[in-house]
């Protein structure tokens, strides 16, 4: 059953105006309707400033990602061994002939002896080495700066794309997870001439 709804008698209505006359608005902002317009663009002193009451909550700020995604950059790399192999290789079926395990150094050690392992490796005749960097520690806060996660799994793509590495290095990709996963590398090294 729903209920008629009243008209207010006199008395009530003069009460009512007497409220209405005394209430204060809570907002002095007229509300219009926003159906069907775009939003407008801030101005400058907008964006830098922007209203906050409490209890609201805090947008979060999109989080900076400092290293491209590297599955994705091996992903779009193109094939330049054998196919096969390749797969092969992929699949954690080939075995590989030299390994070297940089967990532990930083930068300035590794490089030097990524560099000594790579030209001895290619010296020796092997073909498929095996570089193990790590997954990178995980920081126990962030901070103001954000730090990336895995700095020498990051920097050894890199550094076996320039310079003399890069004429003895032909393909690079992330190990299968029998020879460490997201935390090491297969580097397929061309043939000794």
């Amino acid at each position: 059953m729903s209920r008629k709804r009243r008209d207010l008698r006199p008395d009530e209505a003069e009460l009512w105006k007497q409220v209405a006359e005394t209430a204060v608005p809570m907002h002095t902002v007229k509300r219009t309707a926003t159906i069907n317009q775009p939003p407008k663009k801030p101005t400058p002193e907008q964006r830098e400033i922007q209203a906050f009451s409490v209890g609201q909550k805090v947008r979060r700020a999109p989080a900076h990602d400092l290293k491209p995604d590297l599955h994705d950059h091996f992903r779009r790399e193109p094939i330049q061994m054998d196919r096969k192999s390749f797969t092969r290789m992929k699949r954690g079926k080939l075995s590989p002939d030299a390994r070297i395990d940089l967990h532990g150094m930083t930068l300035s050690q590794a490089h030097p002896a990524l560099t000594r392992f790579i030209l001895s490796a290619y010296g020796s005749g092997a073909r498929l080495v095996l570089v193990i960097t790590g997954k990178g520690r995980v920081s126990e806060h962030d901070g103001p700066i954000p730090t990336p996660r895995g700095i020498l799994r990051h920097q050894v793509p890199q550094w076996l794309r320039q310079g003399s590495l890069a004429q003895v290095v032909m393909q690079i990709t992330p190990a299968h997870i029998k020879h460490g996963g997201e935390g090491a590398y297969y580097v397929y090294l061309r043939r000794q001439r």
